[in-house]
């Protein structure tokens, strides 16, 4: 069964920018799409943003659009997470999954979660 390992966490200040990996440890077949979603203390886990593996499409939620990117490098079944113009309401622990179907915002069918890497954002 594949795992997913996120990584590239860490504390910025408001402004700056983070790269956050989520590194699969072989190819994430049967899954095609691949989601970052965040957390926060006291708060629901939400859906950032998520890939179609094959074809590349993506969504994103709309409190990010605009600053965050994800990305995917199939030779290294890697998807990316570039994070600019951070804000502080961005601080949470942020995780890694995948499902079967199309790139989703919801936590639904989303499986395989990764341990998580902690963004914090200070003002």
């Amino acid at each position: 069964q594949v795992q997913l390992v996120e990584s590239g966490g860490g504390s910025v200040q408001a402004g700056g920018s983070l790269r956050l990996s989520c590194a699969a440890s072989g190819s994430i077949y049967p899954f095609n799409s691949v989601a970052w979603f965040r957390q926060a203390p006291g708060k629901e886990r939400e859906g950032v943003a998520a890939i179609y593996i094959g074809a590349g499409s993506t969504n994103y939620a709309g409190s990010v659009k605009g600053r965050f990117t994800i990305s995917r490098d199939n030779a290294k079944n890697t998807v990316y997470l570039q994070m600019n113009s951070l804000k502080p309401e961005d601080t949470a622990m942020y995780y890694c999954a995948a499902r079967v179907g199309r790139e989703g915002l919801s936590v639904e069918g989303y499986r395989n979660w990764g341990q998580g890497t902690q963004v914090t954002v200070s003002s």
